[in-house]
């Protein structure tokens, strides 16, 4: 009363707020609900750095009157972004409201990197267009994003640099966003290097095309789901990318699962149906499968001989494991080619050694 200046107020406002979040001992019921109404009148003051202290230090306060808190949330954006960002008292249908308010991008980026981000508040802020809450959003750990909300930010936000390298630095992400995140990335790659390093369209594209496969095949991890597998092929099927060089690429690494799924995928039978037939002993299932996949008839051999290989080797469990069960492949592969009864010519055996080689690279 003695100095009511802006600073003392502040000063005094901190005082207060810090002792009702530390539920001082001294502070009754009755005090605290004085100490509120107190609140109430700070948040109308006309001085916006008593404001400030107050959002400051009530940010954390877990018990904080939930109109309180959404008064704060709601003011100018350096009293609003301490709340909006810690505070546990806004429901989502608060946090939902602001970042569809107005003028509130500063305010949508803050909330896209709060600990937790509800899937409804995700997908408000997906909505927003705003490509820097997205990017911060898409980083957040403790986003929950289904795996429709991820498809809807690769599809409305794929001209963005900055969402999809948050994407790609995200810890876990189902194996058909990484995909689509892949080749969208490749295909950027492509026109890079003909207008940069002044190679041809098809040279650069035969370059895209070999890393688009090496990282696909590098997001198959071992034991995912059949559903897992099936929705990957299934994309994959869908945009044209299944090819036969990806499959023979994912067999000759060892990856199974997928080779049974992508040929159950072409040849239109049920997963548990292309199994049987893939490792029936005496090879009559596997052949027909791969002539109703209509895969090349050429490389049948040598897809018959890495299936054999694969039901008798797997990964040793060591360091770059994955690396020496290529060589051992290829190197199996290499005495399969020369039995004298083999019905691969010579183009075949160079066709499937030059990719072999490029996975043992």
């Amino acid at each position: 009363m003695a100095d009511p200046s802006p600073s003392v107020r502040a000063e005094t406002t901190s005082k207060i707020a810090t002792q009702y979040d530390q539920r001082h001992p001294r502070m009754s019921d009755s005090e605290r609900k004085i100490a509120e109404e107190i609140f109430r009148k700070l948040t109308q003051d006309a001085e916006i750095r008593v404001r400030e202290a107050l959002a400051a230090n009530l940010k954390t306060t877990s018990d904080l009157p939930h109109d309180l808190a959404v008064t704060l949330a709601r003011d100018v954006d350096s009293v609003a972004l301490p709340v909006l960002k810690f505070s546990e008292v806004l429901t989502d249908e608060d946090l939902i409201s602001i970042v569809r308010g107005e003028n509130a991008g500063t305010k949508q980026v803050i909330i896209a990197q709060r600990a937790t981000v509800s899937g409804a508040v995700a997908d408000a802020l997906i909505e927003t267009g705003n490509e820097t809450a997205v990017a911060r959003l898409v980083a957040n750990e403790g986003a929950e994003l289904s795996e429709d909300a991820l498809d809807r930010v690769l599809n409305e936000y794929e001209d963005s640099e900055a969402v999809s390298d948050s994407l790609s630095r995200r810890p876990s992400l189902p194996a058909s966003i990484s995909e689509q995140l892949v080749s969208a990335m490749t295909e950027k790659l492509q026109g890079y290097l003909v207008s940069k390093h002044n190679l041809t369209p098809d040279a650069a594209s035969n370059l895209v095309l070999q890393t688009r496969e090496r990282a696909t095949v590098s997001l198959l991890s071992r034991g995912s789901s059949d559903a897992e597998l099936e929705e990957l092929v299934f994309q994959l099927y869908t945009n044209g990318r299944l090819t036969t060089s990806l499959i023979i690429r994912a067999l000759c690494v060892g990856d199974m699962p997928f080779f049974e799924a992508a040929m159950a995928r072409l040849a239109n039978v049920p997963l548990k149906n292309a199994r049987k037939l893939i490792h029936d002993e005496g090879g009559l299932g596997l052949s027909s499968l791969y002539e109703k996949a209509k895969m090349p008839g050429r490389l049948l051999s040598a897809v018959s001989a890495a299936v054999r290989i694969l039901d008798e080797e797997d990964y040793d469990g060591g360091r770059n494991d994955r690396e020496r069960f290529v060589s051992r492949i290829i190197e199996r592969l290499l005495t399969q080619f020369e039995d004298p009864s083999s019905t691969m010519t010579k183009d075949d055996i160079d066709y499937l050694m030059a990719k072999l080689h490029q996975l043992a690279a």
